[in-house]
């Protein structure tokens, strides 16, 4: 944990990787191409910096046809943050720092990337049981059958409605599973759609890499979709690598409104 930290502040010393963040931040999902005009240097020097980012974990891509794309992941930060910030500060805080979260195309996706010490069964099944997801998803669990095709509901103990529901679209453990995605938690949120989120975990080694993206938002989609992700998964990584529950401003919100168990 040191030494992926060390790697953050490392890569957020630099002030053009800093800019780079910034570009990402206005507009995420921009090709090397589409980075290297908004920078005063050869496409060489924006490779070089844009891995020193991806390697600190700062910044994730996606292969579309034959371009790279590079998405800014907000992960990191949430843990610098959390373990840095959020002690010394009052929990509004953090809703000073958070990511600008819209983009400017027709259609858009968030991906979040983080590396938890565990095996991917046993994060498949944090991710799938109702208890566990409750511990690290602000008291909100998930009941569903898991079976490909199924319907799911995201649940709270003190909600008479479901929070969430969808569709299981793919099922496939301990490796991914892809699910419809509905909001149901207020009318400014149900009117956005359906959108489409992905967990895909890769083993690496002794741990496992996790990137969830939520995907097929319009433009310019209610950020409350997705603006919780950073929190969710710096709670669920706490809890796999040390059994305890994470303290977020996302939980404080739900626990002043009567909302966790």
């Amino acid at each position: 944990m040191v030494s992926a930290m060390d790697d953050v502040f490392r890569a957020l010393a630099d002030p053009t990787r800093r800019s780079l963040l910034d570009e990402l931040f206005t507009e995420d999902g921009q090709s090397l191409s589409a980075l290297e005009q908004r920078l005063p240097m050869t496409r060489f020097g924006v490779m070089k910096h844009l891995k020193v980012l991806e390697e600190a974990g700062l910044i994730t891509t996606k292969k579309r046809g034959r371009e790279k794309l590079h998405f800014l992941n907000p992960v990191p930060i949430r843990l610098v943050h959390d373990r840095w910030v959020s002690k010394y500060a009052e929990p509004w805080a953090a809703g000073l720092s958070r990511l600008k979260t819209d983009m400017e195309d027709r259609t858009m996706e968030k991906v979040f990337e983080i590396y938890i010490k565990t095996t991917p069964e046993r994060l498949w099944h944090a991710i799938t049981d109702s208890e566990l997801r409750a511990k690290y998803s602000f008291g909100v669990g998930v009941q569903s059958d898991w079976a490909p095709g199924s319907s799911y509901e995201a649940v709270h103990p003190q909600s008479p409605t479901p929070i969430s529901a969808g569709e299981n679209l793919e099922v496939d453990p301990p490796r991914r599973l892809v699910q419809s995605f509905n909001a149901l938690w207020g009318e400014d949120v149900e009117s956005e759609g359906t959108s489409t989120v992905t967990w895909a975990i890769e083993p690496v080694g002794d741990s496992c890499r996790l990137v969830v993206t939520h995907s097929d938002l319009r433009e310019g989609a209610n950020d409350q979709l997705f603006g919780g992700w950073p929190m969710i998964l710096s709670g669920l990584k706490t809890l796999l690598e040390t059994g305890e529950e994470l303290t977020t401003p996302g939980s404080l919100r739900y626990k002043e409104a009567g909302l966790t168990a």
